[in-house]
């Protein structure tokens, strides 16, 4: 990152130091030495703007890094400098360099080859989230009951932007195979722990969502304004989301709400199963009391709201109280 487009360049380290100007040629210079670091707030004192070499204003060193780490997803858990560049829409030289911070800074690891992964220092920060980690651990029991009543897949999913986020999954060899992964992101129209989301959020969400259109999986999903509302003033209606072969040929499931202390939809557990209309009556109920046994613990314990607190500490690894899982979900069987 520059800063003042009329004199020298300075860029920044992840620390909020100011550090000599780079622009990916190593060799030694003449001139005034700008290799003393400068705090960032002495910058500031001195009236620099920080801007890019175009003059706009750049993004910060946060900002940057936030988009290094997020380039990293389920389905691409190792990427190359190229890789790492493209996705975070960052330059070469400067993915580069910040990897290299973030690499001595434990957030990033180096693999053979020359590509990056995710290191562990995110997770140890994201281990501090008491509130998160009491929450999910309170969920995963009954999630368990669930499995063993049904020996299907159960699915705990959050609202993150405008898409279901699967924080945690229990599945067996018997169970019927679904898209989902933990830490994987599946449409909130067209799933059941999606709609249930959908039911309880800001009303300006599926404004949104109808907005950008809604994409067809299937003959039977909902892409219309018409049928969807009145699916979710049902859910809202009856605390169950009944859905039948939206994402999924063959697959059906039945989802329901987890409210935290104050009442509010935070999470929604789900039940999914080949599809079969007598199975799913039967499943309605058991699925509706598990969430609402989970929600009365939430209630009982003051446990409120649930983001991304503690998802790093998930995503990245780390066993959750009874829960054994695999990179994909738990497989008690």
């Amino acid at each position: 990152m520059s800063v003042n487009p009329g004199g020298p360049a300075v860029a920044f380290s992840l620390d909020g130091t100011a550090v000599a100007p780079h622009d990916g040629d190593d060799r030694p210079r003449s001139g005034p030495d700008h290799s003393q670091p400068t705090r960032i707030a002495d910058v500031a004192a001195q009236g620099v703007t920080m801007a890019d070499s175009s003059g706009r204003t750049a993004k910060s060193v946060i900002s940057r890094t936030g988009r290094l780490l997020e380039a990293f997803r389920p389905d691409h858990r190792e990427l190359s400098l190229n890789q790492l560049a493209r996705r975070a829409a960052l330059p070469v030289s400067t993915t580069y360099r910040m990897a290299s911070e973030l690499v001595d800074w434990g957030a990033v690891e180096r693999v053979d080859g020359g590509g990056y992964r995710v290191g562990l220092r995110p997770w140890e920060i994201g281990s501090l989230a008491d509130r998160a980690t009491s929450m999910f651990s309170v969920v995963i029991p009954f999630m368990k009951d669930l499995y063993e009543v049904t020996h299907e897949t159960i699915q705990l999913a959050v609202l993150d932007g405008q898409d279901a986020l699967f924080i945690e999954k229990i599945y067996g060899a018997r169970s019927a195979p679904v898209r989902s992964t933990r830490g994987g992101r599946l449409p909130l129209h067209c799933t059941g722990v999606g709609k249930v989301l959908l039911a309880h959020a800001p009303a300006e969400l599926l404004d949104q969502l109808l907005e950008n259109g809604l994409d067809r999986y299937t003959p039977y999903t909902m892409t219309t304004a018409r049928e969807l509302n009145r699916s979710l003033s049902e859910i809202r209606r009856t605390g169950i989301s009944l859905q039948t072969e939206e994402m999924n040929l063959g697959l059906m499931s039945v989802a329901s709400g987890v409210h935290d202390a104050n009442g509010v939809v935070v999470a929604a557990l789900s039940v999914v199963f080949r599809s079969s209309r007598s199975q799913m009556r039967q499943l309605a109920p058991v699925v509706r009391t598990a969430a609402v046994s989970a929600s009365r613990q939430l209630r009982e314990q003051g446990l409120c709201g649930v983001s991304a607190d503690g998802l790093l500490r998930i995503l990245h690894g780390e066993q959750l109280p009874g829960a054994a899982a695999d990179p994909d979900g738990t497989r008690p069987d």
